[in-house]
């Protein structure tokens, strides 16, 4: 049976080239670039709360695209990635909460395969029983691996768990962990809502118009939006927003509360944390967006979003 190829809505919006990645490479060796910046640790972490919780509604950046979610009781992870390197690139900075500081895991929710999102070494270590959410081909990758707890969503699902609707959007990028599985599963971003709030987690994407979708159908209180890996913009574009098209994503989606993401962990392309940061601040006050509206986390924080003002 041929096997399901998944593509984005904009259908242009393809993959590289073998001759555009040699071009880029190429790029490469000819750029210097300053690496001494790292994204700010917290000084104290909160493990002990987070391991206590079950009524604060909270977020904590741990690095790279994984959050904790505590919500209605629920501890939600975000794409769990704590390898020390990805290839022969070492880790840029140490995760926020070490795995065993975690509390146990109710909902893991992954959104595409790419070793940077999706770490098998990482969640076969998880504390609990959790449930895994997926997109539609993943699976049975799962499963093979002996997780039997495994939903799968294409996008718009939705589905109901302890109080809250978790849904499945999309974006526009690929996937890939073989040399034979390019896009035999699906991609895309996490809706989050309880009764009081919604959160969105972006995953991994290129700028495309479904941001507009995604926030004509769900009123978005906190928007987790990548900002880096996006240099060279002409190899990248497609698959990774830049900082501006970030904040334009932000914008459409109409969320009140933007937090970056996907920056200073694994050099995945050219840019660099330091100049990821300076151009999304540097659009912030260009378009004179409201400060309070930007939420910029060191690794390891715990906003508590009951009583962080939006």
């Amino acid at each position: 049976m041929k096997k399901m190829r998944y593509e984005n809505t904009d259908k242009s919006a393809g993959l590289a080239t073998f001759k555009d990645l040699r071009q880029w490479r190429k790029e490469r060796k000819s750029k210097q670039k300053d690496l001494s910046y790292q994204v700010p640790v917290v000084e104290k972490t909160e493990e002990t709360f987070l391991q206590r919780n079950r009524t604060v509604p909270t977020i904590t950046w741990v690095g790279h695209s994984t959050f904790l979610i505590q919500l209605n009781g629920l501890n939600i992870l975000t794409d769990p990635v704590w390898a020390k390197r990805l290839g022969m690139d070492k880790r840029l900075t140490p995760p926020g909460l070490s795995i065993k500081d975690l509390p146990p895991i109710d909902v893991v929710l992954i959104s595409h395969s790419h070793y940077d999102h999706l770490s098998y070494s990482s969640i076969k270590r998880l504390k609990g029983h959790p449930i895994f959410y997926v997109p539609i081909g993943l699976g049975q990758w799962f499963k093979r691996k002996g997780f039997s707890k495994t939903v799968e969503f294409n996008w718009w699902d939705e589905h109901q768990m302890g109080g809250l609707t978790i849904a499945f959007v999309p974006a526009q990028h690929w996937s890939k962990r073989t040399l034979t599985d390019t896009n035999h599963s699906h991609w895309g971003g996490w809706v989050i809502q309880d009764a009081n709030r919604t959160t969105y987690f972006a995953g991994d994407s290129g700028y495309f118009k479904g941001f507009r979708d995604i926030g004509d159908k769900y009123a978005i209180d906190y928007c987790l939006m990548p900002i880096g890996a996006y240099e060279p913009e002409w190899f990248m574009a497609t698959q990774h927003v830049s900082p501006e098209d970030a904040i334009k994503a932000f914008i459409d989606t109409r969320s009140k509360v933007m937090i970056p993401m996907h920056y200073g962990a694994y050099r995945l392309a050219d840019d660099t944390p330091k100049e990821a940061l300076d151009r999304l601040l540097a659009e912030w006050d260009k378009r004179k967006l409201a400060s309070e509206k930007l939420a910029i986390m060191k690794i390891g924080e715990t906003i508590k979003m009951g009583t962080f003002s939006i």
